[in-house]
């Protein structure tokens, strides 16, 4: 089975910083891109972070500055770290495998899975 599991989410306070991880089974990803998104609670998914496979970024605007995606292809996974975490931050984050478009947003390649909650609050 083709899978992205998540992990590293929790509560932290205004400020703070957290590490995501993604980590993928059934398949090598190396030459996918992956991506972050994260949907607030009533709101739709965004894109967060893109990393393509030859290692260049995308990152929406809310988050440039602070939030860094680096993937590691001998470990198949995909990170996010987030500093300088704001409470807007908080959100159900997911990552995804595919393919870029030329306006450098992702077409994802698999089914969402459960995510992992971040909530930034004092």
């Amino acid at each position: 089975q083709v899978r992205l599991v998540e992990s590293g989410g929790g509560l932290v306070q205004p400020g703070g910083s957290l590490r995501l991880s993604c980590a993928g089974s059934g398949r090598t990803f190396s030459s996918y891109a992956m991506a972050w998104y994260r949907q607030a609670q009533g709101k739709q998914r965004e894109l967060v972070a893109l990393i393509r496979s030859g290692g260049s970024t995308n990152y929406a605007d809310s988050v440039k500055g602070r939030f860094t995606i680096s993937r590691d292809n001998a470990k198949n996974s995909v990170y996010l770290q987030m500093n300088s975490l704001k409470p807007e931050d908080t959100a159900v984050y997911y990552c995804n495998a595919g393919t870029t478009t030329v306006s450098g947003t992702l077409v994802p390649y698999l089914s969402w899975g459960q995510g992992t909650q971040v909530t930034v609050s004092s």
